[in-house]
């Protein structure tokens, strides 16, 4: 029981982590509103490491969607084969891995008696470390002209393995693409 308590702080933390903070930078003298068709810059979705058990194409398959779906919501279509795109589009997916120090404290304190205040028992820390995966999923934007980037957004996540249907997943990318394009085009 004192272990599932002494947990308890690992798992708000890492839930806190849920909310994926969306961060974006942009070229600021480029007119993003002259910017009318995309087109993707091959290889468009490139994995961080590339590894088998991350890259596969139904992840390529779901991004591009999600991307595509996202900027024809903002008044972005897709250049006709061949043509030539205002803007090209390249995403990343990046699994990192990372730990966190946790310290729960336990016993000890001040109790109060019939003849006065009195110290239980000595505090006992325990420290462990957490590993966890965290994925981000980036988008950059580069000019079709000059080819300098022009607007980047990403966000991360912690990993979650309960995250096994293929409608979960997808949801997850949909909801990711959605954030992170929210923020285009910058105002």
């Amino acid at each position: 029981m004192l272990r599932r308590l002494a947990l308890l702080p690992v798992f708000v933390l890492l839930s806190a982590c849920q909310n994926p903070q969306i961060n974006h930078d942009f070229d600021a003298s480029r007119d993003f509103g002259a910017y009318r068709s995309w087109a993707w810059k091959e290889p468009g979705v490139q994995y961080r490491p590339d590894d088998p058990r991350i890259k596969s194409d139904l992840t390529d398959q779901r991004i591009r969607q999600a991307v595509s779906g996202q900027l024809d919501q903002r008044g972005l279509r897709p250049t006709a084969a061949g043509g030539r795109a205002d803007v090209q589009l390249q995403a990343y997916l990046i699994i990192d891995n990372r730990q966190q120090q946790v310290t729960t404290n336990y016993g000890g304190g001040w109790g109060g008696g019939y003849w006065g205040p009195y110290w239980a028992s000595p505090m006992m820390n325990e420290t462990r470390s957490v590993d966890y995966q965290v994925a981000t999923l980036q988008l950059d934007m580069v000019d079709g002209r000059d080819g300098k980037l022009v607007w980047r957004g990403s966000t991360e996540q912690v990993v979650n393995d309960n995250a096994v249907s293929p409608t979960d997943r997808n949801a997850a990318i949909q909801k990711a693409v959605a954030k992170i394009l929210s923020t285009y085009p910058p105002r």
